[in-house]
């Protein structure tokens, strides 16, 4: 690649980093992505030698938003928490990048972007991808960037499938790889749960078979409820019983089907607040892409030989005790094929009763592991 030919524009700390027609997408599928467009954001300095950058890669619903107001929300980004001065991911000494996936819906080029070919969305027409698609597209831009080895690839649940992914495709571009509660492939309960949700939209009227811009209406209902069912997974059933219960909106019962319960009218505004950030041709896109997952798959079914050229990689891999959706056997399936690779990895399993979106709430022991394993890598990359 050119690195020159491809442009960023927006501002320094972020924007969309285009990339001309001479340099497309070769997705799995067989189709070509051009032109591509990859939305981004940064946070720190990158040092002379261009040694402390840090890939943060987020989940289905994230986008690249880390740390820094979210522009349709006006909400702090989904792990301010984890990134900025003194935090584990330190922007006084990395420099923390974060896009938004291929296929996602804030700016990288998805299925609500100009089809070149016919001048409106793409809509369905948009071509299937997968996490290595979305992975492919990351290096693209890395390389744009003149960043040769990064120093950590990071992220969670989705983000944590990506950095496997990284760690399978370009181990020589990567020092570390920090996979929070993700999994090698996904399991048929996951598949499962994410059809309910595709078929929620797809049945809404106003989906319009994907052409819904085109009709200038949006399918708010089914987009809403596809966010509820997968919300459920999110949680333990520890974390619901504390926070809700069953627990009264009211005195006494509607004897109807009005939000009766506390935990009814949580989810019906995690489903109503999601629908103004989230298109919902990406969400199906994006589950798509989670379903395909199959790590070993890639490597004629043995986990081990996806990791085999990683073998100087650092790795950190960490579960949550309450994660139903990606459990810890799942974690430690992981390291076992890494171990059996030859790579270097630590695991830690979290005790929690918060489920699987642990790794966005205030968890001090995720905070001080995540800390100590940056510290000792930091210090063998030699970053001061």
């Amino acid at each position: 690649m050119t690195k020159a030919a491809a442009k960023s524009v927006e501002g320094e700390d972020g924007g969309t980093w285009r990339f001309p027609a001479n340099q497309a997408l070769r997705l799995e599928s067989g189709a070509k992505l051009s032109p591509l467009e990859i939305a981004y954001k940064t946070y720190g300095a990158l040092n002379a030698e261009k040694s402390n950058a840090v890939l943060v890669c987020h989940a289905l619903t994230g986008d690249q938003h880390a740390a820094s107001t979210h522009p349709l929300t006006g909400k702090p980004g989904w792990w301010d928490r984890f990134i900025g001065p003194g935090k584990p991911l330190d922007t006084d000494r990395y420099f923390v990048i974060s896009t938004n996936v291929v296929g996602g819906c804030m700016g990288s080029t998805g299925p609500a972007s100009v089809d070149p070919k016919t001048g409106a969305p793409y809509g369905l027409a948009f071509p299937v991808v997968t996490i290595g698609d979305m992975v492919r597209a990351q290096a693209m831009l890395i390389e744009a960037m003149g960043i040769d080895s990064l120093f950590a690839v990071i992220g969670g649940s989705m983000g944590g499938m990506q950095v496997l992914q990284w760690a399978a495709d370009y181990p020589e571009r990567i020092f570390s790889a920090i996979c929070i509660a993700a999994a090698p492939r996904h399991s048929a309960q996951n598949i499962a749960f994410h059809e309910v949700g595709r078929q929620a939209i797809m049945a809404d009227p106003d989906w319009r078979g994907g052409a819904y811009e085109a009709a200038g209406v949006r399918p708010e209902k089914g987009l809403a409820v596809a966010r509820m069912a997968a919300h459920i997974t999110y949680l333990s059933e520890a974390a619901l019983q504390r926070k809700f219960g069953r627990e009264l909106q009211r005195d006494g019962l509607s004897w109807g089907f009005d939000a009766d319960f506390q935990v009814e009218s949580y989810l019906r505004h995690q489903g109503t607040s999601f629908v103004d950030r989230f298109d919902a041709n990406s969400y199906l896109y994006i589950t798509r892409a989670l379903d395909y997952f199959d790590l070993a798959a890639q490597h004629d079914g043995v986990l081990a030989q996806a990791f085999q050229p990683a073998r100087k990689v650092r790795f950190c891999v960490l579960s949550f005790s309450s994660d139903w959706l990606y459990p810890t056997p799942e974690s430690r399936e992981i390291v076992r094929a890494l171990n059996a690779a030859g790579v270097r990895a630590s695991f830690a399993e979290i005790e929690t009763d918060k489920g699987h979106d642990a790794f966005f709430l205030d968890e001090p022991q995720l905070d001080a592991t995540l800390k100590g394993f940056f510290s000792s890598t930091a210090q063998a990359r030699g970053l001061k």
